[in-house]
C-alpha cells in the first residue's frame, strides 16, 4: 500500500472519480492529482494538486520526481466526438502523452502505468456482438486509431523494456458526478440530466443503436483491481476487454420510464451515429474475469436507480 500515486487528467469525466477513490485508498498525502487546467472543484480543494500540460516530458518527469511518483494513471485525451473536431492535436495529446510515461518509467522512474483504451479500437469489419478480445481492428476514427495505437506501443514497452503498463477497454461509461466529456455514448448520460430537468430528450444516435455501456462506479473498481493485481496475473499487455451492460437508447428511455412515467424521447441521429455503428454492440471479456478476477456490480435497472436518486 505505499504507492505514491499521480493522475494526469485528475479532472476529467473519469479522473474526477479516480482521483477520490485513490485518495480514499491510499490517502490524501499519497495521491498527486493533476490537469491542464486548476477548476474550483473537489479534486482541486480537497488534496495535493498540480498544473501539468499532459504534452510537456519536463513538467511529469519533474513531479514524478519531487512527489516520488511510483504509479502513474495517464487519464488525459481528447475523446471520439471532440476528437473528430481535431484530428492533429487529439494525435498529439493522446500519443505524446502516453509516451512520455512509457519513457518515463523505461528510465526506472516510475514502477506502474495506468493507460485507458476504449472500444474505439475496433471497426465496422470487427465481429460486433460478443466482440472477442482477440479480433479485427479497424477503427475509423482519430481516437480508435490514436488508441489501437497506444495499445501496440504499450504491449511494445513491456515487452522490450519490461515496463508494467496495464490497460483496459472502457465500454461507454455513465456518471453524475460529472459532465459528458464529449464521447459518442455521453448520450446515456445526458438522458438522465434531461429525463429529469425536461421530462423528454432528442438523442443523437438512433433507437436500436446497441453499445456497450459500464457505470463509472465499476469502471473504476476495475481500473483500480487491474493496478492492485499481481503483475504475474496481467498476461494481455495491449488492453483488456471490460464488459457491464449493453443497451439501446430505446431500452435505457423504457427503463427511465418506470420512474418518471411522462418521459419522452426523440431521436435526430447526428455525426456521432457513424461513429457509433462502428463500435461494437457487446464485448466478450473472459479474459479479465480469467486472468484478475473482475465482475460487474451494475445493470441497467440498478444503474438507472443510482442515476436519477443521486441527479435529484
Amino acid at each position: 500500500m505505499n504507492a505514491k500515486i499521480l493522475i494526469i487528467g485528475a479532472c476529467g469525466q473519469i479522473g474526477t472519480e479516480l482521483t477520490h477513490k485513490l485518495r480514499e485508498i491510499y490517502g490524501i498525502e499519497n495521491v498527486v492529482a493533476s490537469d491542464i487546467r486548476k477548476l474550483n472543484n473537489d479534486v482541486v480543494n480537497n488534496g495535493i494538486f498540480e498544473v501539468v500540460n499532459a504534452l510537456d516530458y519536463n513538467q511529469i518527469q519533474h513531479l514524478v520526481e519531487e512527489y516520488q511518483i511510483t504509479d502513474v494513471y495517464l487519464m488525459a485525451a481528447l475523446l471520439s466526438a471532440t476528437a473528430e473536431k481535431n484530428p492533429a492535436f487529439a494525435w498529439d495529446l493522446n500519443m505524446n502523452s502516453l509516451f512520455h510515461v512509457l519513457n518515463l518509467a523505461k528510465a526506472g522512474k516510475i514502477k506502474k502505468i495506468f493507460w485507458p483504451s476504449s472500444i474505439a479500437v475496433f471497426g465496422p469489419t470487427t465481429p460486433s456482438v460478443n466482440t472477442p478480445q482477440y479480433t479485427i481492428m479497424e477503427p475509423t476514427t482519430v481516437y480508435g486509431i490514436s488508441k489501437q495505437t497506444g495499445e501496440r506501443w504499450c504491449e511494445y514497452y513491456n515487452k522490450q523494456y519490461g515496463v508494467d503498463v496495464r490497460s483496459i477497454r472502457y465500454p461507454g461509461l455513465i456518471s453524475w458526478t460529472t459532465e459528458p466529456g464529449g464521447g459518442t455514448t455521453d448520450y446515456a448520460v445526458e438522458i438522465y440530466h434531461q429525463a429529469l430537468l425536461k421530462g423528454k430528450y432528442k438523442c443523437f444516435l438512433s433507437e436500436d443503436t446497441a453499445l456497450p455501456m459500464m457505470y463509472m462506479d465499476d469502471a473504476i473498481k476495475a481500473t483500480i483491481e487491474i493496478m492492485q493485481a499481481d503483475a504475474d496475473k496481467i498476461k494481455i499487455r495491449s488492453s483488456y476487454n471490460l464488459s457491464g451492460v449493453s443497451f439501446t437508447p430505446k431500452e435505457i428511455a423504457e427503463e427511465i420510464k418506470k420512474h418518471i412515467p411522462e418521459f419522452r424521447i426523440t431521436y435526430k441521429p447526428d455525426f456521432r451515429q457513424k461513429i457509433a455503428d462502428s463500435w461494437p454492440a457487446s464485448i466478450d471479456d473472459t479474459n479479465a474475469r480469467e486472468d484478475w478476477q473482475w465482475k460487474h456490480q451494475f445493470d441497467l435497472a440498478t444503474m438507472t436507480i443510482e442515476m436519477l436518486e443521486n441527479l435529484k
